[in-house]
């Protein structure tokens, strides 16, 4: 874990998503908390780690995604160097 963003506030963020129920609960807190274009870009992330993660090409995930090759370079290097964030989460949802 990145020492960068362990705080107090952070944590107290963490607790607050994890308090989250279900989906509704989701949508209401984090269309609060961030903009949509934030939360549209998240969401866009974690597709291109997937497809990232399932061999596609960067041309194929930008053709799909709209994702710019810096974002998919980012999230490349996220998940070869990374604290495997993603992949714990794929293994969950993938279930």
């Amino acid at each position: 874990m990145s020492k960068s963003i362990k705080s107090k506030e952070v944590d107290r963020l963490f607790e607050a998503i994890l308090s989250l129920k279900d989906m509704n609960e989701c949508y209401a807190f984090f269309e609060d908390v961030c903009t949509v274009n934030e939360i549209h870009s998240l969401a866009q992330r974690l597709q291109v780690a997937k497809m990232l993660r399932d061999q596609n090409t960067y041309l194929e995930i930008a053709e799909k995604t709209g994702a710019s090759t810096a974002t998919i370079s980012r999230v490349n290097r996220s998940l070869n160097y990374g604290n495997d964030g993603y992949d714990m989460v794929f293994e969950r949802i993938n279930q």
